[in-house]
């Protein structure tokens, strides 16, 4: 059985965190009860929506309903990861989740053209400076393989941080935007992963590439049977939690002439997996928009994202991995 908790970003309608929804901001609270009634044992709490929030109360309530707390962060300037640790040690958080961005959401560098090597050195340098208190505060700083690290970068900067505080929250359907396979992705940096988010996608081929749609989890293309067997070997004591993957398709250009110009050098045999993987699944329709790209009234929004995460749980408990 799993310890498996809820985030807040994959039902942004639903919890008030898009402002279009016109609902109010769920309260910390609230996820828990919420994450309580869907038989989960966890939370990943937004640093914005701890704000004006009695961070002692909210971590007693965790404390006695067994919760565990993850931080959601973003960047890489240490100052700021600092004060995110420092909170997340009072509240008893095992892990403070950070992004460091730089390509475009699917994966695409060319904005930092020519620039990514140096981009890459000054996330090196700020996770390094915050890794030192996340040690101190005894709380996981763990970066995101946010469509836009691959695996080789990331296992980069584990091995040159080379601290048992600072790893990598894997999300699972994201390996797919960097053209990695995702237990093959899961294989190779599992050692580090200290959270994940649990995640699946459709896949749909573009003239460019592909994209990738949101699907509840057991529907797409992530075998989520063989990935909790990867992570009971290699990174047992990971965190975990549900979250449903963006309103608005990613799309992968890959097969842009200039979209590879920045990836690090990669085996011909790894990328081959990758594409097979994504031929394989690929889905034969161009019925792909969600309800959010087809600008549907905010109700049904908000119901798409009911319906996704109940199938998602239903899911879970269908194999085993929820009681």
């Amino acid at each position: 059985m799993q310890r498996i908790g809820l985030t807040m970003y994959g039902t942004i309608y639903s919890m008030g965190l898009a402002p279009a929804s016109g609902r109010s901001v769920m309260k910390p609270q609230q996820l828990m009860e919420q994450a309580l009634a869907s038989g989960l044992s966890g939370v990943e709490l937004p640093i914005p929506v701890l704000d004006e929030e009695e961070v002692p109360g909210i971590a007693r309530y965790a404390r006695e309903h067994r919760l565990f707390i993850t931080l959601a962060s973003n960047g890489y300037d240490p100052v700021k990861l600092t004060a995110d640790l420092e909170l997340g040690a009072r509240l008893g958080a095992s892990t403070v989740r950070t992004v460091v961005g730089g390509a475009k959401i699917g994966g695409d560098r060319r904005p930092l053209a020519g620039r990514w090597l140096a981009f890459l050195e000054e996330v090196l340098q700020g996770l390094r400076t915050a890794t030192t208190r996340a040690e101190q505060a005894g709380v996981n700083l763990a970066v995101e393989n946010h469509q836009d690290l691959a695996s080789e970068e990331l296992l980069w900067l584990c091995e040159t941080i080379a601290s048992e505080r600072f790893g990598i929250t894997l999300d699972a359907g994201n390996p797919l935007a960097t053209v990695e396979e995702p237990l093959d992705f899961a294989r190779r940096v599992g050692k580090y992963i200290k959270n994940v988010h649990l995640k699946d996608y459709w896949i749909y081929l573009s003239a460019e590439g592909y994209r990738l749609v949101r699907s509840p989890l057991g529907q797409g293309v992530i075998d989520f049977p063989q990935l909790f067997e990867i992570l009971a070997q290699l990174c047992p004591q990971a965190t975990m939690s549900l979250e449903l993957g963006a309103l608005e398709a990613r799309h992968i250009r890959a097969l842009a002439p200039d979209y590879w110009a920045d990836y690090p050098a990669r085996a011909p045999a790894q990328l081959a997996r990758a594409l097979r993987f994504i031929d394989t699944h690929a889905r034969q329709t161009d019925d792909w928009q969600t309800p959010f790209e087809l600008a549907a009234p905010v109700d049904e929004i908000i119901a798409y994202e009911a319906r996704q995460l109940a199938e998602s749980l239903r899911y879970l408990k269908q194999i085993k991995a929820l009681s």
